[in-house]
């Protein structure tokens, strides 16, 4: 997955489809959400902060808006979504990569 955005910009927001290994989404019921974002290769993170579930909980969907400062630097990114299930069990996704975030200059 590639999701691309202009610098500075705070729109849109970002949402992935969580799916278990038979692609049926996860049930997102009593979970909490984490967004981790850093460079490609890089050892510090650029963004770790709360995502929402979006409703209803049982359709898998995550969403992260982004914050002032996010996007301040132009480069390319991988990040993830860190899901605490209701149990207390741990869950990235994805779990066989990165999402590939490509923030782009803008004019002024």
């Amino acid at each position: 997955m590639a999701f691309y955005i202009k610098q500075n910009d705070t729109s849109p927001s970002i949402r992935a489809i969580l799916k278990d290994g038979d692609e049926v989404p996860i049930d997102l019921t009593g979970a909490t959400v984490r967004f981790h974002m850093r460079t490609i290769g890089g050892a510090t993170v650029k963004v770790d902060a709360d995502a929402a579930v979006v409703s209803p909980t049982t359709a898998g969907i995550v969403q992260y808006d982004w914050g002032n400062g996010d996007t301040d630097t132009v480069g390319t990114y991988q990040a993830e979504f860190e899901v605490t299930l209701d149990g207390g069990a741990v869950e990235t996704f994805p779990n066989n990569g990165y999402i590939t975030i490509e923030i782009t200059d803008d004019i002024t």
